[in-house]
């Protein structure tokens, strides 16, 4: 058994997708299906169902995992040990960004820490917020930048880089364009553009409307701001975003703050643990681009959440 076929394993049992996996770890597909096989013959069991189109793990796929993680952390713990006795941190990091969002000081955060340590081994992974910190509890995912309701996800660390309110933006024209008290009672009335479910918005969204017992029509959704804004442009709907979202439209929207949603919509970094010294050298760098004092909150530009 070798690690590099316990890397090859995770990567199929996360990413679901015998060639995801293989884009992931720079190797063929081939390459990756014979190594699982080889690993599968060792150990007298299969450990994907391949009868389906995804990959999905089999009962002994899961025993499997949790050990092929933790024997993979480990490699990397030998490493990181010996990196910081000469000085030199190596190893690899997974950051997840929520998906539509552009967001350039993270951007210059992971380019200033590339600088600064070269030995490691940087992935980005897009997904939707919910499954972004469920791969940060798993260990999948070292940090992920993510929208949220909530000032951090329970059992993580998190840093909160934005916190504003929601906005309903419509084209020019639009009677809500016209008010300048927008409430959820109005919206519901209304059909809405908004992002998916597993978003920090929709769920904020989704949240303020239970608690007022409102039922929605949500029209359309999109995962990318500019999506949303195009749809409502073009008189669709009305456009849910967060403010900063907004603003970068209001050449043709006007937006107007949802009085009766008072809870903020926030984009955060979050993190489980900082006993690896690259992760703790990342969130440094990440301080320093998004200009956050320790302990404080300082909010930047958005261009999704």
């Amino acid at each position: 058994m070798e690690l590099r076929q316990l890397e090859y394993f995770v990567a199929v049992a996360e990413e679901r997708n015998f060639t995801r996996a293989a884009e992931r770890v720079h190797i063929s597909q081939s390459g990756v299906s014979a190594q699982i096989r080889r690993l599968e013959r060792e150990l007298g069991a299969e450990l994907f169902d391949r009868s389906s189109r995804t990959a999905a793990l089999t009962v002994a796929g899961e025993a499997a995992l949790v050990h092929a993680r933790a024997a993979l952390a480990a490699a990397d713990s030998v490493g990181r040990a010996v990196g910081e006795v000469t000085e030199l941190i190596r190893g690899r990091l997974t950051v997840g960004m929520v998906t539509g969002c552009t967001v350039t000081p993270l951007f210059d955060a992971l380019a200033a820490f590339h600088r600064a340590h070269p030995g490691v081994e940087i992935s980005l992974l897009e997904d939707t917020s919910d499954r972004l910190v469920e791969g940060v509890r798993t260990g999948a995912v070292d940090v992920a930048l993510i929208g949220t309701a909530a000032p951090a996800p329970e059992g993580l660390e998190a840093l909160t880089i934005i916190s504003e309110r929601l906005v309903a933006a419509v084209p020019e024209g639009d009677p809500l364009a016209r008010r300048y008290r927008v409430t959820l009672r109005d919206l519901v009335a209304r059909r809405l553009i908004c992002m998916p479910p597993g978003t920090g918005l929709r769920t904020l969204l989704d949240r303020a409307c239970a608690a007022q017992g409102l039922q929605p029509v949500i029209a359309l959704q999109a995962g990318a701001a500019d999506a949303i804004a195009d749809l409502a442009a073009r008189g669709l709907g009305v456009a849910v975003l967060s403010a900063s979202m907004a603003a970068s439209y209001d050449d043709r929207l006007t937006a107007r703050t949802i009085d009766d949603v008072e809870t903020p919509a926030l984009l955060a970094l979050v993190w489980r643990s900082t006993d690896n010294p690259a992760l703790r050298e990342l969130l440094v760098h990440s301080r320093q681009a998004f200009a956050v004092p320790p302990g404080g909150e300082e909010g930047v530009p958005a261009a999704g959440v």
